[in-house]
Parts: structure tokens; sequence; C-alpha cells
């Protein structure tokens, strides 16, 4: 094998919440700075100063270290997260210790005051929205048991801390999608270079020596006819490893191209599009399992030597199949005699795949001029429908 460079390896995603979280650090300072000024301006009117001066130094030890954790992926863990909601409410809940009952009966701020929102929206940016709404609602409630009373003020700062968990975890959530869906393709996207660099080695030396033995055994006949049927189900094997089954993109949807590919042998061709054929993994997966069938139906019925050709084609509503050998056909009245003697074989196989897709399926053969099967299936599912047939010349299998 020629192939020596390393394994393309996709490369790392960058938290798409990273900028959530330089938001959050930074309405942290701000909203702590906010709180020291009032803390200066009120002072001397709180009932225990020295309280409330260990509930800001409290206040400014926990920016400081949540800004230095959250400033890295690593550092934002759930533990971490969840201690901060709780330490945020405590510190806020220090107030029924700090305020004056004159303080509690006035719209006044408190020690904490908007630093208390902080734990929301650092629950918002790693929960989503779920957990801003929680953590908003748990201070909505630290914040009602500390004032006692219900007000237009009380239930304005109810819909703000309820509301910053709602918006920024829904920013969050959208963040997180994208992070997933761009970390995804880049796999997708690595795994096909593997893919397409082992096909590249492989063909310039394995698959070139063994599709050599498989001929020059065939010419000569005999025991080397033997090896060159091996030398070719190893070359079957190789290319199946080659086109292995891409990844599902985040909607669920593979590449049909990809799984008709893997069929490729000395007697089938396939023929597909340049281009990734991107459906839905059941109707891949039923497509790629009717030209399996309709090969099988080749071996059987068209002899070892016959061929097979394989096209895809995507047009804009449906995806268009053709299997088509250059084997004897299906004499006149056979299809008649089989279905007297209640043997449809593989062809029923096929109509009930197509019929359940909602597609149509058209056979057309006729004595020595070899056997053709279209299928032609919606893009979109559809109520499934009875077979149709627009043309058929000696009927089906």
């Amino acid at each position: 094998m020629t192939g020596s460079q390393a394994a393309p390896t996709p490369p790392q995603v960058a938290d798409g919440r990273t900028p959530l979280w330089r938001g959050h650090n930074v309405f942290r300072v701000v909203t702590f700075l906010y709180a020291a000024f009032w803390f200066g301006m009120n002072y001397s009117s709180y009932a225990r100063p020295w309280l409330a001066a260990i509930c800001i130094s409290c206040m400014a030890v926990w920016t400081v270290f949540t800004i230095w954790r959250y400033r890295t992926r690593a550092g934002r863990t759930n533990l971490l997260v969840a201690t901060d909601v709780v330490v945020v409410n405590a510190l806020f809940l220090l107030n029924e210790f700090i305020l004056t009952e004159a303080h509690m009966n006035t719209s006044d701020p408190s020690v904490v005051t908007v630093w208390h929102s902080t734990g929301v929206t650092a629950a918002a940016v790693q929960w989503g929205m779920k957990g801003g709404v929680v953590a908003g609602v748990l201070a909505a409630g630290a914040n009602l048991l500390i004032r006692g009373r219900i007000g237009s003020d009380m239930a304005m700062d109810t819909l703000l801390l309820v509301g910053v968990g709602l918006v920024i975890g829904l920013n969050s959530d959208t963040a997180r999608r994208s992070t997933e869906r761009l970390a995804r393709a880049l796999r997708a996207e690595a795994a096909t270079a593997e893919r397409e660099r082992l096909a590249r080695s492989i063909h310039d030396s394995v698959l070139q020596v063994l599709a050599r033995v498989r001929r020059r055994g065939a010419e000569l006949g005999g025991e080397a006819a033997e090896l060159a049927e091996l030398a070719g189900e190893q070359e079957i094997k190789l290319r199946s490893l080659i086109a292995t089954k891409p990844e599902s993109t985040e909607d669920g949807e593979t590449d049909l191209a990809a799984r008709l590919q893997v069929l490729r042998t000395a007697r089938v061709h396939v023929s597909v599009p340049g281009n990734p054929v991107r459906l839905t993994e059941q109707l891949s997966a039923d497509l790629a399992a009717v030209v399996r069938e309709a090969l099988a139906n080749v071996d059987k019925h068209a002899g070892e030597k016959a061929q097979a050709w394989v096209l895809l084609e995507e047009l804009p509503e449906e995806i268009v199949l053709s299997v088509r050998d250059d084997g004897p056909g299906i004499p006149d009245g056979r299809l008649d005699e089989a279905a007297a003697e209640g043997r449809m074989g593989i062809a029923k196989s096929i109509r009930g795949r197509v019929t359940a897709l909602g597609g149509m399926i058209t056979l057309d053969t006729a004595p020595g001029e070899g056997t053709e099967w279209e299928v032609r299936v919606p893009r979109a599912p559809e109520t499934p429908r009875a077979p149709r047939n627009a043309r058929r010349r000696g009927g089906e299998r």
C-alpha cells in the first residue's frame, strides 16, 4: 500500500456557547460594581453593617473565582454551575439579617441587588431554556421570601428573572445545536477524506493486483480459475470496506449514493451522481435493499456471466433507480406459470418494498433483451399506494 500519510482528523469545534459565557462574565462584573456602589451608599443604614461587608466580600471573591473558571470550556462543569446558583441565592438570603424593616418595605436595592440574576444567566447558558427557567423561578422565590410581600415591583422582578433565564436559555440551546451540527459535519468530512485516501492507496496497489489475478486466472482456467474467484471475492470486500456507510446528518439523513457504491463488482456497474444523494435513513436503506434484491434476481436468473448496471438519478421530487442486466430476459408466459404455482420470488419482495414507499415500479423485459427494473419513489413520504406499471413486456419474475 502506497499511502503513508497520517489519517486526517477533524479539527476541534469551539463551544458555540463561549460568547454567552463571556457575556455572563461581563454582566457579573458590572452587576457586582453596581452592588458595591449601593453598598457604599447605604452602609450606615444597614441593620448589621459588618454582615453586609462580609456579604459584599464574598460576592467579590466568588465573582473573581467563577470568572476564572468560566473562561475555559473545562471549567464550566455542571457541579460548578449548580454551586454557583446555590451560592448566589444563599448570599441573597443574607439580606434577611442585613436589611432593616424600612428597606424591606421599599424598593431600595438590597446588598446583592441585580448581582442576584447572574445565577440565572449561568444556569441558562449551561443548561439551556429549562435550566434557565428553573433558576429564574428559584431566584424569584428567594426574592419573594425576603421581601415578604407581593406588588407590582415584585411582579416585575419575577418576570425579569424568569424571562432572562428563558431568553438566554433559548440562545444557549441554539448555540449548542449549532456546535453539534458543525462537529457532526466535520466528522463526516474527515471520514469521507479518509475513505478517499484509502481508496486511492488500495486502488493503486491491492485492488490492481487482485484485478490482475482475477482476469489472468479466469483466462487460464482450472485451479487458476478458483484462485481468480477468491481474488474477486476479496476485491469486493475491499471495495465494501472503502465505501463504508457514511454518518447520518442531524436530520437523520444518509447518502444513498455511498450505499450503492458498495455493490460495485466486476459484474455490477454502479453509476451515481457526483454529489451526495441525501435521503432519510429509512428511505435510503429500503432503496438499497431493493437494488440488492434486484441484483440477487440477476444472479439467480440471468446466469453467472451476466453483467448488471445500476443507475441512480436524483430529481427534484423523486428518486429514480434502475437495475438492468444483459441476461436472456423472461420468456413469454413464464410469469403466469410462476404465479399459478405461487412462486413470485424476489420480484414480489421488490414490489412490496416499493409499494410501502408509495412509489412506482416498472419492469421491462423480453426474451433475448435482458431485464430492467425501474423504481420511482417520491422524496417526501406519501401514503402507500398500489404499484403501477407504466410499461411491461413479458411481465416480472
